[in-house]
């Protein structure tokens, strides 16, 4: 049996694409050469394909005319950016990555967002080993004892001093800061643990967090432990994706 074709495409189209691509992954603008050496082309062969990019609003050019100045995204590649953040419901986003962790780290993991009473789970997925401790959805977590809460306590201290309810320490705050993560050890339920990893938006705020929760025996909550890089690394990717970090 012949394997299927790939989707015809258009050649020049994808060529230029490769200018857009440069500029995004630099994030500021580039001299012609520096762009054309990106892309893997000659300033020649470049500069035809940004002349019809900028009368489009996907490039535009500073200081100078003709192929002197710089290039940079134009306001039509900002628009599409906006829209496409827009877009994105973050738990949407959030729901096949906390499947694949659960699966991956062995543990049951949770996507935790803030609520009218505080950090609440919104989405669970089960570990191959279920945890015998109430975590559905609706449920809300305690800031002081869980590592959903003291996450949200320390990113969004204001919101979350307003509930009225316990808050953690601030030299606890300011170590979930430093570290970049949030565990808890026997915090409200004795025999459970967890460990949390934050997910930004494109403005900065934390929007979500994703939790693993496993019994304390066999769960590692060292900050530099297995389970805390792949949660880590599956946060920053989410938040890449929701444009944190890609936005002045």
């Amino acid at each position: 049996m012949s394997e299927p074709k790939s989707p015809r495409g258009i050649q020049s189209i994808e060529v230029g694409g490769q200018l857009l691509l440069a500029l995004a992954h630099h994030g500021r603008p580039m001299a012609l050469k520096d762009l054309a050496r990106e892309a893997g082309m000659t300033p020649a062969k470049a500069h035809p394909y940004l002349v019809s990019f900028i009368k489009l609003g996907l490039v535009e050019q500073d200081g100078g005319s003709g192929r002197s100045g710089s290039y940079g995204l134009g306001p039509l590649a900002l628009q599409l950016g906006l829209i496409s953040l827009q877009q994105y419901d973050p738990v949407r986003l959030a729901t096949p990555v906390i499947e694949e962790l659960a699966l991956q780290i062995g543990q049951t993991v949770a996507i935790a967002v803030w609520g009218t009473r505080g950090p609440t789970i919104v989405r669970v997925a089960e570990g191959p080993t279920p945890v015998h401790v109430s975590m559905r959805h609706g449920t809300v977590m305690s800031l002081a004892g869980t590592a959903s809460g003291r996450l949200f306590a320390a990113h969004r201290f204001e919101e979350a001093a307003a509930i009225g309810e316990p808050m953690p320490s601030k030299a606890l705050l300011d170590e979930v800061r430093r570290e970049g993560l949030a565990s808890s050890r026997d915090g409200v339920v004795a025999g459970v643990s967890a460990l949390a990893a934050p997910v930004f938006e494109a403005g900065g705020r934390l929007v979500l967090t994703l939790t693993a929760i496993g019994a304390s025996a066999g769960f590692e909550t060292a900050t530099d432990g297995g389970n805390a890089q792949v949660l880590i690394s599956a946060a920053r990717a989410l938040s890449a994706r929701l444009g944190f970090g890609q936005m002045s």
